[in-house]
């Protein structure tokens, strides 16, 4: 089961500055994270979506191979010039741009305490990426009049590689999120927590995508926090204590699960960069290939006693 690695920059406790600052660091840490065995790298910065887009095309410019995962959500750009842009990164990248949709301005924990306004952004994100792949795939222009966007004459002449096929990744835990995520995600990013939280979130997401007659097409990526001294903050992570071989242990019980991706968080200066690819990322593959070689099945690896992992925020 082959196993791919994202990075996902985050700020350190003893620097509050954000990872795309000065790009001309940023382009070193990249070349670093591209040789050390990550396949992908999350753009996600505070200053807003707009700016998203500008990093990716920097991004995608400055490497050969590594992916990039655009934070996006609807509501800030009309589907139709989001469409336009997105295609056009894209194409310049020569397919390797995916999107990731998250709801904001509300977080899915809102759920409980906000349901009205939690249901209307993922009904708005619902129709959002609707238009987005039909932009994407249509030969003619079309008129659309929905309930958050109204479209005359909507086309997009130059359509990126992947047309309506560009990868989408979203998450959430409330049954709305779900719905949409199962009409939608290509890959679903799970919330932290025990295993089996986790291998319960991965069951409901399968039954909201089989619903769409997709549940075979989702693949699954979760979070994870690796110790490399200086804890990084700013985002919930599935938390790996001890050293790489213990933490790729861990990540092994989690790869048991049917988990394709791990989004790896608190490895943002060169040495942490270098080191998790040298030790942990290495460590895992190593692993791995070695259970595929005796028939590995997912779902029959639990965690070995001793092994802690938790959720941080």
């Amino acid at each position: 089961m082959p196993i791919e690695f994202t990075h996902l920059p985050g700020k350190t406790a003893d620097a509050a500055v954000p990872f795309f600052y000065d790009f001309a660091e940023t382009s070193i840490k990249l070349g670093l994270i591209e040789d050390s065995g990550f396949q992908k790298i999350v753009v996600d910065d505070s200053a807003g979506l707009l700016t998203n887009m500008d990093l990716a095309s920097q991004v995608l410019n400055r490497t050969a191979s590594l992916q990039v995962v655009l934070t996006h959500w609807a509501g800030v750009i009309e589907p139709t010039v989001a469409a336009r842009q997105l295609a056009s990164i894209d194409r310049e990248s020569a397919g390797r741009l995916t999107l990731r949709m998250i709801s904001e301005p509300l977080n899915d924990d809102d759920a409980e305490t906000r349901p009205v306004g939690h249901g209307v952004v993922w009904q708005r994100i619902d129709e959002y990426l609707v238009l987005l792949k039909r932009l994407w795939s249509n030969d003619r222009p079309f008129d659309h009049e929905g309930a958050f966007y109204s479209i005359k004459s909507g086309y997009v002449p130059r359509k990126g590689p992947h047309g309506a096929d560009l990868v989408v990744r979203m998450g959430g835990q409330s049954g709305t999120a779900l719905k949409v995520a199962g009409r939608h995600a290509d890959v679903f990013e799970l919330a932290p927590g025990p295993i089996d939280d986790i291998r319960q979130l991965m069951e409901r997401a399968r039954g909201a995508a089989a619903e769409h007659g997709r549940a075979g097409k989702l693949r699954f990526a979760l979070p994870v926090r690796i110790h490399q001294g200086v804890s990084a903050a700013g985002h919930k992570a599935v938390d790996l204590s001890g050293p790489p071989a213990q933490a790729a242990l861990s990540l092994l019980a989690y790869a048991g699960l049917g988990i394709d991706e791990f989004m790896i968080v608190g490895v943002d200066t060169p040495r942490e960069i270098a080191t998790a690819g040298r030790e942990t990322l290495a460590l895992l593959r190593n692993s791995l290939a070695r259970r595929e070689a005796s028939e590995f099945q997912p779902g029959a690896y639990a965690p070995r006693p001793g092994l802690e992992t938790r959720a941080a925020g």
